[in-house]
């Protein structure tokens, strides 16, 4: 009776259109394994989802000729997860996506060379999209078989630090259409190379340049394509205030620029590349000249200016203010790591720019609660504030952002004195979907519960070294905030299993950080292995009381991990071996097991075949044969040793003030 009722459901769906049907399977966005249950209904469901994926982000190259098999509509193709794409996997991707391919990802895979891609180029005539960075083998002959591809509209090359001038005149020639791209720390290519792009490359609306040793002589070159929309020379130590002078007009059709670490210019030559620039929309000036009031009176013109991102650089009061006066469209203002901040600059920009919208004013160590009084007062929009280690702000000043800031998305409090009322006062901001307390030494359970009762939009929670923080408190969170996805609650140390088995209530949580929590359990662990099935990154380090019998849920139920961390836990052989059946476990990081031994690390290392990255004791490289090492490095593992003594945990308060004494007191 059953088999006929499920008959005669499925004939219904028989009479759907395959459009219905895409449809439907548009909707099955949220997790990853709702699409596969479709697909495994029926024989006609079968069929149905593998016409439909577009997109496909697999873990090994050796599965790709069964998986492009089963996906014959694939457009975008994203192999960063595989360590090692060879020429033959290349090669059977351009047989397999000849009409279809429209992207695809490299930028982790460097075992190809110029004949996979020449494959690629010649067979997929749709392809727009690659990324090759880090093919730090790749010569010019790579970049010349690139060339044929001649739709390419983008192409990110960073870190191909073998390819020249040569390669890059190639694609030029080869690739007319292209409209962005990314030569970032190509440290073989010069001004002919850059200029050849911008002769050729006429449609070029993005431009990244980063650390190129390229002087003044490709600048007007590029100045001169009137589609350039955003240009990134961070790190050009060849340009200066000379070479720019030269320069009569700006680029009238930049909306974005980068100069930051750009030692050699000051306000002079920044005047004469933004003349003409009146439509600029952000300006990155970080860790660049010192922001004087002359700086800031070259932006005079740049009346579009909304976001303005001077971190790491000297900030004069002065400068501070002329800013305020001039750029009248701010929207965004980040002045992390800046040295000279003080309340009167910054309230005097604050004042000006009551449509802010992002702050960041993170290790600006002199302002007080008068510059948090009149941003809260002024900058009622923002949505996005970050202020760690703004150490000289007392704790009766945190109330103020919860009372008047409520459209706040983004919060980031870490190494500050908010206390309980504090964090009452902030839950008034039921938008906030980050919350950053690391190291806030005067939050407790009570605080964090008034944070779950109200903000149910939380998805990422960072408690690190908070430790008043309780069972109580995460308990609240878990229950308040259901679609919380990250959470750190490493070294609160009053946390039990408790904790973890009211957040594996949250299905959608993906990262786990609880390294240095002595009272947490296996029985804590599996909890969240069990509820938690969408988890890709846990961090268990110094939880002494986890060992084998934790491992053994992660293995069944944590289908989707990618990274763990077990050092200083009790896992033994047995519990590591275990995790062989993880498909997806690429980083490992396993130091201080005493239960582990050569012979069983050598087990679980073979048989964990996704391995890209594993940090191990010092002590066990002369344990373990080296042909092991080298076929593990063939299948695209790297291991990265570590010879440090056990470690014992130091008391926060202790931690901190020593943190305090090497910075010198900071900024």
């Amino acid at each position: 009776m059953k088999k006929q009722k499920v008959s005669e459901m499925i004939n219904l769906f028989d009479l759907l259109s395959e459009e219905i049907f895409f449809v439907i399977l548009d909707c099955l966005n949220t997790n990853p394994l709702d699409k596969k249950s479709f697909s495994l209904v029926c024989k006609s469901f079968y069929s149905i989802e593998s016409k439909h994926r577009k997109k496909l982000k697999p873990l090994r190259q050796e599965h790709l000729p069964k998986i492009l098999t089963r996906y014959p509509s694939i457009t975008h193709l994203d192999l960063s997860l595989c360590p090692r794409i060879t020429d033959n996997s290349l090669t059977t991707i351009s047989t397999a996506c000849k009409s279809t391919l429209r992207s695809i990802d490299l930028s982790k895979s460097g075992a190809f060379t110029g004949s996979g891609l020449m494959s690629l180029s010649l067979n997929c005539k749709n392809l727009v999209e690659i990324d090759i960075s880090n093919a730090i083998g790749l010569k010019d002959a790579g970049a010349a078989a690139l060339a044929e591809a001649k739709n390419l509209e983008k192409l990110w090359m960073g870190r191909c630090k073998l390819v020249t001038d040569m390669g890059i005149g190639c694609i030029a020639v080869g690739c007319e259409k292209l409209k962005v791209m990314s030569l970032k720390w190509c440290l073989g290519v010069g001004d002919l190379g850059v200029g050849l792009i911008a002769v050729k490359c006429k449609e070029i609306r993005s431009l990244d340049l980063s650390y190129l040793p390229i002087t003044n002589k490709c600048l007007p070159s590029i100045l001169k394509l009137q589609y350039l929309e955003d240009l990134v020379l961070e790190g050009c130590f060849g340009i200066d205030d000379n070479s720019l002078a030269a320069l009569k007009h700006g680029c009238r059709s930049l909306k974005a620029l980068d100069m930051s670490s750009c030692q050699n210019i000051s306000h002079l030559g920044l005047s004469s590349l933004t003349s003409g620039t009146g439509g600029l929309q952000q300006l990155t000036l970080a860790y660049g000249s010192p922001v004087t009031l002359a700086l800031a009176d070259g932006l005079k013109k740049l009346s579009m200016l909304q976001s303005i991102k001077l971190d790491g650089s000297v900030v004069t009061c002065a400068g501070l203010k002329a800013i305020g006066n001039w750029c009248v469209s701010l929207k965004e203002l980040s002045l992390s790591k800046c040295f000279g901040v003080t309340d009167e600059g910054l309230s005097s920009v604050v004042t000006k720019h009551r449509d802010l919208k992002k702050l960041d004013i993170t290790c600006c160590r002199k302002i007080t609660d008068v510059s948090i009084a009149q941003t809260t007062s002024s900058c009622t929009m923002l949505i996005s504030f970050k202020m760690e280690s703004c150490t000289l702000v007392p704790r009766e000043a945190f109330v103020l952002i919860g009372q008047r800031c409520h459209f706040l998305e983004e919060l980031d409090l870490t190494d500050n004195e908010i206390d309980d009322e504090g964090l009452k006062s902030i839950s008034r901001c039921s938008k906030l979907s980050i919350l950053k307390l690391g190291i806030c030494l005067n939050i407790t359970g009570v605080g964090l519960a008034h944070v779950g009762m109200s903000c149910s939009k939380l998805v990422e929670l960072d408690l690190y070294r908070s430790v008043g923080i309780t069972d109580a408190g995460v308990s609240a969170i878990a229950h308040g905030c259901p679609d919380l996805e990250m959470i750190n609650i490493s070294y609160c140390k009053d946390i039990t299993d408790t904790s973890l088995i009211s957040l594996s209530k949250c299905s959608s949580l993906n990262t786990f950080e609880s390294r240095g929590c002595p009272l947490i359990t296996s029985l804590g662990l599996t909890a969240i292995a069990v509820g938690c099935k969408q988890l890709i990154k846990l961090d268990i380090k110094k939880c002494h009381n986890i060992n084998d019998v934790g491992m053994l849920p992660l293995a069944h139920f944590s289908q989707n991990l990618r990274q763990i961390n077990l050092s200083y836990t009790s896992v033994t052989d047995v519990g590591l071996l275990s995790l062989a059946r993880l498909s997806c476990l690429q980083s490992m990081t396993i130091l201080h097991l005493i239960g582990l031994t050569p012979r069983g690390l050598a087990a679980a290392l073979l048989a964990c075949g996704g391995l890209t990255k594993v940090k191990l004791q010092a002590s066990f490289k002369s344990l373990l044969p080296e042909l092991l090492f080298k076929h593990l490095e063939a299948r695209g593992c790297v291991f990265q040793w570590r010879d440090k003594g056990f470690q014992e945990e130091l008391d926060p308060k202790c931690w901190k003030l020593q943190v305090e004494d090497m910075m010198g007191g900071g900024y």
